[in-house]
């Protein structure tokens, strides 16, 4: 990571450096010279304690995942969690008769039922960070001066919702899934992604929400207009 381009955990302060590293491998943490505490304490932390933290929403743990740190993987996580997602959804599908041929024409038609869900969950959350950048890019740019840098905000938006990876056990253990359960879940993400919201434009947390609800707005049309989508497309798909 180039330098400048660090931020101080506490004060949200630019810094041009984390740490200062002396000869004998004597490693010094640099002190924020604004609020006179470490720029990033989470340098000498085990990766198990920031990933509590980052779960229990703590806005320094968040600065160090986003601002510190060269975490790329959001969008190989953004994959990994749609695939959970798709999984839960295909397995929700009610009507579907069980069949032992491995031939059967059944089959493949579940096979492209999960493909569609996975179809309808990434075009769902294209909707939800369609709708959270879009209201961001005009509410801060017309209550500051200047436009947010999207290609951040998104990269935040996909990381925290790391939270879906708690359908994994859903995924691992079949049983009948709670409703209360997947919308505990559903609510973890949402926190977490007003959290990356807050962390990124240093904002109040009333903005942060007021966006993650035009996301989830959005989302909700987007898939209300998708539940009509497959009827039509399978008028056109019959064959006598």
């Amino acid at each position: 990571m180039a330098k400048g381009v660090f931020r101080c955990i506490e004060c949200n302060e630019e810094a041009t450096e984390l740490h200062r590293d002396y000869s004998n491998g004597i490693l010094k943490i640099t002190i924020c010279e604004s609020c006179q505490k470490p720029v990033d304490k989470y340098i000498e932390y085990d990766p198990v304690i920031i990933l509590i933290d980052a779960i229990l929403c703590k806005t320094q743990a968040f600065r160090h995942i986003l601002f510190n740190t060269s975490l790329n993987i959001h969008w190989k996580l953004c994959v990994f969690c749609l695939l959970c997602e798709a999984y839960l959804r295909w397995s929700l599908l009610q009507g579907s008769e069980q069949s032992t041929d491995p031939a059967d024409i059944i089959r493949y038609t579940k096979e492209w039922d999960f493909y569609g869900m996975f179809g309808l969950a990434a075009l769902e959350l294209a909707a939800f960070c369609s709708g959270v950048l879009g209201f961001l890019w005009l509410a801060v740019g017309s209550l500051q001066d200047g436009k947010p840098e999207l290609s951040l905000l998104l990269r935040a938006l996909l990381l925290s919702c790391y939270g879906k990876v708690l359908l994994i056990p859903a995924v691992i253990w079949e049983h009948d899934y709670s409703p209360l359960c997947l919308g505990l879940i559903k609510l973890f993400v949402l926190t977490s992604n007003s959290q990356a919201i807050r962390v990124i434009l240093n904002s109040s947390r009333r903005l942060s929400l007021l966006a993650v609800c035009m996301g989830l707005l959005s989302e909700t049309c987007a898939a209300q207009a998708l539940k009509r989508l497959p009827r039509s497309v399978q008028d056109f798909l019959v064959f006598d």
